[in-house]
């Protein structure tokens, strides 16, 4: 930690952007996933089909077979921006899943409720559906964030891995310390952001605290 901390420190704020900026894009992607299979039930089967069958590719050959679409599309291939595109794809078997549970779980007499109160369309969707969905997609969104931070080592295909890269290199030199500590970093970074996506949830629903 001393010998290495300018290192360390790099890797980690490397593994926290890669994982920041992935879950805002997942969020935002899965969200207009799901209500678009909620929109068009036919188009359900298909988007979560598909993003379950992204989620079976192993790691190491998604991000191998990214590098060539992200050249051929004129993006930097050995760059985070490859990695987050994998983390996303990733991200939505469990976020689309989430949101559109959280949504369909909503009662359908609270719904006809404020169908009757005059609410429809996107009010109906942000000040009813949405804030009664909460539960489900925070407990969805903690287990992609954990399972981002878990992937994100897998980005040192492209040395783009954040803590991952350390790893690979302390494996490489044999140097189990540097194993240990970037392993250890992982454990606590996942630790910390389902504390925060935790805390962001009861903030976010005021409601339920009072509840209980």
């Amino acid at each position: 930690m001393r010998t290495r901390r300018d290192e360390i420190i790099e890797a980690l704020g490397e593994h926290v952007y890669i994982t920041v900026v992935a879950l805002i894009v997942g969020c935002v992607l899965a969200f207009m996933l799901a209500l678009t299979a909620r929109r068009w039930r036919r188009l359900e089967l298909v988007i979560l089909g598909g993003s379950t069958a992204l989620y079976t590719i192993p790691s190491l050959a998604m991000f191998s077979l990214l590098l060539p679409v992200m050249f051929g599309l004129g993006v930097a291939a050995l760059s985070t921006t490859t990695v987050i595109v994998g983390l996303v794809l990733y991200s939505l078997t469990i976020l689309v899943r989430g949101i559109l549970t959280g949504l369909d779980g909503v009662p359908p007499d609270v719904r006809e409720a404020a169908v009757g109160m005059g609410y429809g369309g996107g009010k109906l969707l942000w000040r009813v559906e949405l804030p009664l969905a909460m539960p489900t997609i925070f407990a969805s969104l903690r287990v992609a964030a954990v399972s981002t931070i878990a992937l994100t080592t897998i980005g040192l295909i492209v040395d783009h891995g954040g803590l991952g890269n350390l790893i690979d290199q302390g494996r490489e030199a044999n140097f189990k310390a540097e194993v240990l500590t970037a392993t250890v970093l992982c454990v606590v970074l996942a630790l910390v952001a389902d504390l925060l996506i935790l805390g962001v949830e009861k903030l976010a629903t005021p409601w339920r605290r009072k509840a209980a």
